[in-house]
């Protein structure tokens, strides 16, 4: 009875997760072994993240120059140049024009707000709303400008600490960052072969193939991402400044950061622009929506498709979800990153299944067809 017990797959399980509950919490008394590690991963996440996005979006372009006969080194320093140049250009040109037009649109908001309060005085004469006191909630919500002021002011000094603490890790990012793109645009091609070395030779296809698609999926999401973020941002800035929307520009960026995030994001990128001119012109706020869905029509039946495509097959309503847990657990990177990450642990365990399946297959005994078995051949034998 007792050898019965211990090959059943409930010994077996309940065996398992008694040795994952103990180590857990054997792991949670030395907690002081694993904060040191902890604090060594944090510390290289925000680089190596930073130039990994990098390193997916310049090595196609390494890849191109270098069927031009160039040296990977010198393909890596005319991308290194390239870079540059962008970077500067963005400090010279575009970071200006967002300043200039956020301050701009900041010395307005007391205009915008006496334009929501008008709006609501308007609405509170509504038959619909003669129950309601509305001015009597807006006066208790105090939301004038010099009150949103006083309001942001005190959450600046609260917040000071960490302000300097996130300069602190900009520059840091900035410095390194650097550095690890440039080794892995040098050395990329050469880590699946050193991974391989370690492997046990009956896996070493198996998980070289993994890692492939792995690759795969990221590059193709990220610098699709990439390329449909450039596209919606300038189309959107071009939709707005025809149709006479003031901060065109900086509502258009927005637009195009935004539309990181899957299915929510236009939505999002939306919303400023509409806020502001909704309440003075709205018949400028539907165009603002036309403009966005006429981009959003074009990116999501041109642009993504084809930069893309359906690599990632993931149901939107599971995309929603992954959103709604992100967010609530790592804030506005988790947002960012759920759909990428997702998409690789989606990887993994699909190849994981699919070999696990194929191994089954290849271990079964191979069986004689019945006209084998019959033929005269097998007779004779």
């Amino acid at each position: 009875m007792f050898e019965k017990l211990r090959q059943s797959k409930l010994f077996f399980w309940s065996a398992e997760l008694l040795v994952i509950a103990t180590l857990i919490f054997v792991s949670s008394k030395i907690n002081f072994i694993f904060t040191p590690i902890g604090t060594f991963f944090s510390t290289l996440f925000a680089p190596v993240l930073v130039a990994g996005f990098l390193y997916y979006i310049l090595n196609p372009i390494v890849n191109l120059l270098m069927k031009t006969n160039m040296k990977r080194i010198f393909a890596i320093l005319i991308v290194f140049l390239l870079l540059i140049v962008a970077f500067v250009l963005i400090l010279v040109s575009v970071i200006p024009s967002l300043v200039s037009q956020l301050s701009s649109l900041a010395s307005n908001m007391p205009d915008v707000f006496k334009s929501v309060e008008a709006w609501v005085y308007q609405m509170a004469k509504l038959p619909l709303f003669k129950d309601f006191d509305l001015p009597k909630y807006i006066d208790q919500l105090d939301i004038s400008y010099g009150n949103i002021i006083q309001q942001f002011i005190s959450g600046l000094s609260s917040s000071l600490g960490s302000i300097v603490s996130t300069v602190a890790s900009t520059t840091i990012i900035i410095v390194t960052a650097p550095f690890i793109l440039f080794y892995m645009l040098k050395d990329g091609d050469r880590m699946v072969p050193g991974i391989k070395r370690f492997l046990p030779e009956k896996r070493q296809d198996d998980i070289v193939d993994l890692l492939s698609k792995l690759n795969k999926t990221l590059s193709s999401y990220i610098s699709g991402q990439a390329i449909e973020c450039l596209f919606v941002a300038t189309f959107t800035v071009i939709g707005y400044s025809l149709i006479g929307v003031r901060y065109a520009f900086l509502f258009g960026v927005i637009a195009g950061v935004t539309n990181l995030i899957p299915y929510l994001g236009p939505y999002i990128g939306l919303a400023p622009a509409v806020f502001v001119t909704v309440f003075d012109e709205p018949f400028k706020a539907l165009l603002c929506c036309l403009v966005v869905l006429v981009v959003q029509q074009i990116d999501g039946n041109i642009i993504y498709p084809n930069v893309i495509g359906k690599s990632l097959q993931i149901h939107p309503l599971t995309i929603i979800l992954i959103l709604l847990v992100a967010g609530n657990i790592a804030g506005l990177l988790g947002i960012f990153l759920a759909v990428p990450f997702y998409a690789v642990c989606k990887t993994i365990v699909v190849h994981v299944f699919q070999m696990i399946r194929k191994n089954k297959i290849d271990e079964q005994p191979i069986l004689a067809l019945p006209d084998e078995i019959n033929s005269p051949q097998s007779k004779e034998k």
